[in-house]
């Protein structure tokens, strides 16, 4: 099998400070889609209040977090499974449920195929129609699942990104439970990735898809509750599946300090709500601001980030360059497959980070047409 191509992902502001010689606080990440507002006040205050835990073992069963989870989704704490962050589960899953032939839908998130490659399985993809505005084509899929392409290998998966990455559309849960449906039909496995649910979680399936046999639902506490430094992930399925999982993973997978801040998080409910207005308002605010931009296409957003095309001549790469030489880091889209050479992702930040870029951008632009 030939070597697994390393996924690159925004965030690496570690990166961008050695290449630019800047402090990484000099920097404006807006390649990573995490809570423009930060953690909660709480969270510091719990971490501060947990240093005795430092010099003993996390505790493997994050027990205090699990029944925490649980009381939200108003399920057994038995199905539920914590993760250093949802990455790692992601990776666990084909080997823990013996997935050999995955079905995704493109562009998505580049660790799904990476997990697949890892654990020696194949990967069939479906497109999403850019005419479409990029919108999930679930009826695709669960014709596919019914009536296989003639001389095609079974697909015994399907993944989902619901909100997407980095499209950032979403469906409804009618949608997301036809197709569960569908696989338990066909004995096919569903894995529904819900991390940037927070932000719309009318379009969640939790907790109703957590009693179905064939469906796993992955959720992350990196983006909206602002913890990606602490690695924080979990899934969500039947008690068999969960034991699946968990035989999968290392001990200790989730450290104590990262228990005790994703309990803190959890816990102020104002932080989350304050946190999802601000966000819905300024991405409003700021796709208008985007699309006003001559020849730049923004797309439908569900999460706290935009995918946007960028004038006809223009490469992405070329303008994530152009921007990070000013410490204005950006998501290049344009090697993404199902994307085309000019996309690009931007997440939402602070209304004066905002106001920055979107100076950049008009400003950058401009200076090519002109």
């Amino acid at each position: 099998m030939a070597p697994v191509k390393k996924p690159f992902h925004g965030g690496d502001v570690y990166a961008a400070s050695r290449e630019l010689g800047r402090d990484v606080s000099e920097l404006i990440d807006f390649s990573a889609s995490i809570n423009p507002l930060g953690p909660s006040p709480k969270v510091w205050r719990a971490i501060t209040g947990a240093r005795h835990l430092v010099p003993h073992y996390p505790d493997p069963e994050c027990w205090d977090l699990r029944q925490a989870l649980a009381s939200r989704w108003r399920v057994e704490p038995a199905r539920i499974l914590m993760g250093n962050g949802s990455i790692e589960l992601i990776h666990a899953l084909p080997r823990a449920l013996k997935i050999d032939h995955l079905l995704l839908v493109q562009p998505t998130f580049s660790e799904y195929a990476a997990s697949m490659a890892r654990a020696g399985g194949y990967v069939t993809t479906v497109c999403a129609d850019r005419d479409e505005q990029y919108a999930l084509p679930i009826d695709r899929l669960c014709r596919l699942l019914e009536r296989p392409t003639k001389g095609s290998r079974a697909f015994d998966g399907i993944l989902l990104c619901n909100p997407n990455s980095p499209t950032g559309q979403a469906c409804g849960t009618d949608d997301v439970m036809k197709l569960a449906r569908a696989v338990q039909r066909r004995g096919v496995w569903l894995i529904v990735d819900e991390t940037f649910a927070d932000y719309c979680p009318e379009r969640s399936i939790l907790p109703s898809a957590s009693s179905w046999s064939r469906v796993v639902v992955l959720r992350s506490l990196t983006k909206f509750y602002g913890l990606p430094g602490l690695r924080v992930g979990y899934a969500v399925a039947v008690p068999t599946v969960i034991q699946q999982l968990r035989n999968e993973l290392p001990p200790w997978s989730v450290n104590a300090m990262g228990q005790v801040a994703a309990l803190a998080a959890l816990h102020d409910m104002a932080h989350a709500k304050k946190s999802l207005r601000f966000v819905l308002k300024e991405r409003t605010r700021m796709a208008k601001e985007l699309a006003g931009l001559p020849g730049c296409t923004l797309f439908p957003a569900h999460a706290n980030f935009l995918f946007m095309e960028l004038p006809p001549g223009w490469h992405g790469g070329k303008l994530t360059e152009q921007l990070r030489r000013e410490g204005l880091l950006i998501r290049d889209c344009s090697s993404v497959p199902g994307a085309n050479r000019r996309s690009v992702r931007i997440a939402v930040r602070s209304r004066e980070d905002n106001d920055r870029l979107l100076k950049a951008l008009s400003r950058v632009l401009s200076e090519k047409r002109s």
